[in-house]
């Protein structure tokens, strides 16, 4: 197949989940000897307009302006409307113009189109925003797909209830099992004699990281809990300003993740809104436990190996680090087991090349 992949930013450029997530697909699936090109949106110059790497070709257009934390790209528009020689186009998470513009493509040409939902709602953007645009433009993009891949049954249901007819298929996220172990090196950034919780994320809103700063500072002091926030972004000065118990290790190189989880007794993720996040996923599958924000289509998977509270409930956080603790054996075992059994990285990739190859 010829896959045009449509995706806003890439890793590694721009680190984080999704992002890794399109780079990896894209890799995996050159290897199975299908021609991929991934179109993608940078303001860094120094990076080549265009290049071939791991396998797939890269194409990077400018961003011609931004609105509401949106790059809007001319030459992604002038890219697409001249791209008539590939087999399906991909593109990532509907929030953004440049799916909206695959969207288009879809509804005025021929070539297939599907797109994988990343999370309904943006870290970035405030809720009353796509409170606005979900039942408009977010629906009208995924009624021009030809299919729409969802990594869970319930943010399926979140899908249909929008409004959208399109085919839907539930495609779990992924990682790698064999990469992220129980057993192996720690990461020598890492050192307290006492429990270390992780959050691993952007330092947006969205994410509330400050949610996680207040839950480990109310921990009880027999604890000695310590806070290791592996993520940056806007909101890390001020984070910092009265955090004690906490530190900051910023970017940290995924090659580098691995020994990050192993080096953790808990993963705490208070974000407001979320998919099905690969830091959830890579923290089970390295054997730890999780505490997260209740979000309808992750809670099921979350409670395979930890707890989950209401978003901003910070009394409860504590609360239900102190139990993860206590059971972070057993929790983080059943963790390990719910990712090898039904979230393997391998899987998804094959699942979602099958898909595509099934709309052409």
């Amino acid at each position: 197949m010829r896959i045009l992949r449509v995706a806003q930013n890439l890793y590694p450029e721009i680190p984080g989940g999704g992002t890794y997530h399109v780079h990896a697909m894209s890799r995996d699936q050159a290897a199975m000897n299908h021609d991929v090109t991934v179109l993608t949106i940078s303001e860094d110059e120094s990076l080549p307009r265009r290049e071939e790497r791991d396998g797939y070709t890269v194409v990077r257009h400018q961003p011609t302006v931004e609105l509401l934390s949106n790059d809007i790209s001319l030459g992604v528009a002038r890219f697409l409307r001249t791209a008539n020689d590939f087999d399906v186009i991909h593109a990532h998470s509907h929030l953004y113009f440049s799916t909206n513009l695959a969207a288009l493509k879809r509804r005025l040409g021929d070539t297939p189109l599907a797109i994988t939902n990343h999370g309904l709602y943006s870290q970035n953007a405030p809720e009353w925003l796509f409170n606005l645009y979900l039942p408009s433009v977010g629906r009208w993009t995924f009624n021009c797909a030809d299919v729409v891949f969802c990594y869970t049954e319930e943010d399926r249901t979140r899908v249909r209830e929008l409004g959208v007819d399109s085919w839907i298929e539930v495609v779990a996220n992924g990682v790698d099992t064999e990469r992220f172990t129980p057993d192996g090196p720690k990461s020598d950034q890492i050192d307290h004699d006492g429990p270390i919780v992780l959050f691993v994320g952007r330092l947006v809103d969205g994410k509330r990281p400050g949610d996680a700063v207040q839950a480990v500072s109310r921990l009880s002091d027999d604890r000695n809990a310590k806070l290791y926030v592996i993520g940056d972004g806007p909101l890390r000065e001020e984070l910092g300003k009265n955090a004690e118990d906490v530190e900051f290790l910023g970017h940290v190189p995924y090659s580098e993740m691995p020994k990050i989880y192993r080096s953790g007794d808990v993963l705490l993720l208070p974000s407001r809104a979320e998919g099905l996040p690969r830091t959830v996923l890579e923290a089970y599958s390295s054997g730890l436990p999780v505490v997260s924000s209740h979000l309808e289509q992750t809670a099921s998977v979350v409670r395979e190996g930890g707890e989950t509270v209401p978003v901003g409930d910070i009394e409860r956080y504590t609360a239900a680090l102190e139990r993860v603790l206590e059971n972070k054996d057993a929790l983080g075992h059943q963790g390990r087991r719910t990712v090898v059994d039904r979230f393997r990285w391998q899987r998804t990739v094959e699942q979602t090349t099958e898909h595509l190859s099934n709309i052409i």
